[in-house]
């Protein structure tokens, strides 16, 4: 467990960047050696609900409206209704007190850090993130000023952060603790004593844990364990619990910015005041949309099957030349490179030789002090492509991997 140093002007260290940003200079003047098929992004391409067209006509009115920061009474209700089916809750959330609407999970994931930092008003303060970790998270760290510690995820641990590890005297200076299940990138879920363990710790050491639940509709067979789930299991204690969810991946509906936060009530209150002035509303016209989403699940079983559908796939094509297993959850597939050199080389070669684009796992990734990254033997797959594409794709990763086989 490391401590990063103070950020650095964007643009003077590699990793102020996004991956992306890093992916470009990486292949920038490289030419892919096929018809480029590009796999970096998790932005879904499955077919949109064919509810959102005609919900969003029949409310356009609501455009001229501004709405309340909160959501709609409506908006709020269809989520603790869809919250309690999805995770039993037996009615454990209160709309009005418990649910806040969000532009998307990815700026309440960046703020929510201000408030953490506020609320527990420690000195010295520390946010904690997995490593890989999602680039919000550090932003929001960096910005609330509080000191971001990356704990790695390595797969000997089954691409879960090692609770054991963390510092008491760093857990008493944390004020918030980010954590995906299912993981991005890695796709792996936390049970059920897991997420007990980091609620016990966030009670403990008065932290909030933000859980970035976002992936929470795209599994492999077993629907993953909520935070809520486990906090009900215990006492039904929703305090220093926050968890955030959306309509992007679950709905494919990344463009439409429309998710939710949930969870200690006094956090989502202070949130909502500094919201009121210093964040964007969700249009009533898309939170109508939001309401037919979370209202069916038809779509979202077809959503499952297809990645599914995918994930079947790489096993059957990957599994001889990379060693491949499915992850229990997500749509990325966090492939092991380390035979070609890392993920940097890999991604290249891919590029080069067969016009397939990836991420390097180190650009996902943050490097410790002492130079060690737990992403540097991966790229990451996102399996948002059509059959046909997906296929094609993966055929040629495998034949870079029988090419390498056959020359050692």
């Amino acid at each position: 467990m490391t401590s990063a140093k103070a950020a650095p002007q964007r643009g003077t260290d590699p990793e102020s960047a996004t991956a992306f940003e890093r992916l470009n200079i990486l292949l920038a003047g490289l030419e892919p050696g096929q018809a480029p098929i590009v796999l970096t992004i998790g932005e879904p391409r499955h077919a949109l609900p064919d509810f959102v067209g005609p919900t969003l006509a029949a409310n356009l009115d609501d455009f001229r409206r501004y709405p309340a920061i909160r959501g709609t009474d409506a908006f709020r209700q269809t989520v603790a209704d869809w919250l309690d089916k999805r995770f039993k809750l037996d009615g454990l959330i209160d709309p009005k007190v418990h649910i806040l609407a969000l532009n998307g999970s990815r700026e309440g994931l960046f703020s929510a850090a201000f408030i953490a930092a506020d609320l527990t008003g420690k000195e010295n303060p520390v946010t904690l993130l997995p490593n890989p970790y999602y680039h919000p998270y550090s932003v929001g760290a960096d910005r609330a000023g509080t000191e971001a510690i990356f704990i790695d995820a390595p797969e000997k641990n089954g691409f879960l952060p090692d609770l054991d590890a963390l510092d008491p005297k760093v857990l008493d200076r944390t004020v918030a603790f980010y954590f995906a299940s299912p993981a991005n990138p890695q796709g792996s879920i936390a049970p059920l004593d897991y997420w007990q363990r980091l609620i016990e710790l966030a009670r403990k050491h008065d932290f909030y844990l933000f859980a970035d639940e976002c992936y929470s509709e795209i599994y492999r067979d077993a629907p993953p364990t909520g935070v809520l789930e486990a906090a009900k299991a215990m006492d039904g204690d929703l305090s220093h619990i926050v968890a955030f969810n959306s309509l992007s991946k679950r709905s494919n509906l990344a463009g439409l910015r429309c998710g939710f936060a949930v969870g200690d009530p006094a956090f989502i209150s202070a949130w909502t005041t500094f919201r009121n002035s210093a964040a964007p509303q969700v249009p009533m016209p898309v939170q109508a949309v939001g309401i037919a989403a979370f209202s069916d699940e038809a779509h979202v079983e077809e959503n499952r099957r297809l990645y599914n559908e995918k994930f079947d796939m790489a096993e059957r094509v990957l599994s001889n030349s990379f060693g491949f297993s499915r992850p229990e959850g997500g749509f990325f597939v966090w492939l092991d490179a380390s035979r070609f050199g890392g993920g940097v080389e890999m991604a290249k070669r891919l590029w080069v030789e067969q016009g397939v684009k990836v991420v390097p796992g180190a650009y996902l990734s943050h490097t410790q002090a002492d130079g060690s990254n737990p992403g540097d033997d991966y790229i990451r797959l996102a399996m948002v492509e059509d059959i046909d594409t997906t296929r094609r794709a993966l055929e040629r990763i495998a034949a870079l991997g029988d090419e390498r086989g056959a020359g050692e």
